[in-house]
């Protein structure tokens, strides 16, 4: 018998359990309350942020350049005229007779056939161009000389 009071104990123990949990589900009967909970919670503050400056770069300093120095002019270069024409003797392109002053120097020659302008300066040991200088009466630089042209051989006068 007394396993029948046990099983009778837990079936209603069973059944009252499963009518507190209907009744408690339905509203009916109001569920213990849970003991009360203290939350302790501290807040602090956050700071605001501060900008951290952004460095700016400096441009680079150039040193100031040097000033030019003052432009000095040159001299101008002196104009070297060889001297008197000396003659070297008669050659192709140069054949014909000079004139001579009072001390044997060259002073004038006669173009004759067949001579240039080039050869006389050569049979008398004097640049071209110096020639020219002295003969402004030749054109072409001197690439056309004409029979019986007189072409000036002083170094001290032109033409």
């Amino acid at each position: 018998m007394r396993r029948a009071v046990g099983r009778i104990a837990a079936s209603v123990a069973v059944g009252v359990l499963a009518m507190s949990g209907a009744l408690l589900l339905s509203g009916c009967v109001a569920a213990p309350t849970p003991p009360p909970v203290t939350v302790v919670a501290t807040v602090t503050a956050t700071p605001k942020p501060k900008p951290t400056p952004t460095p700016t770069a400096a441009p680079p300093v150039e040193p100031a350049p040097a000033p030019a120095p003052e432009p000095v002019p040159n001299a101008p270069a002196p104009v070297y005229e060889p001297g008197p024409a000396v003659d070297l003797g008669a050659r192709d392109g140069a054949n014909g007779t000079p004139s001579l002053d009072g001390s044997g120097m060259p002073i004038s020659y006669v173009v004759v056939s067949g001579d240039s302008f080039f050869d006389i300066a050569q049979r008398f040991d004097l640049p071209q161009q110096q020639m020219l200088r002295m003969n402004p009466q030749v054109h072409d630089f001197g690439e056309n000389v004409y029979i019986g042209d007189v072409i000036n051989l002083d170094w001290t006068k032109t033409g």
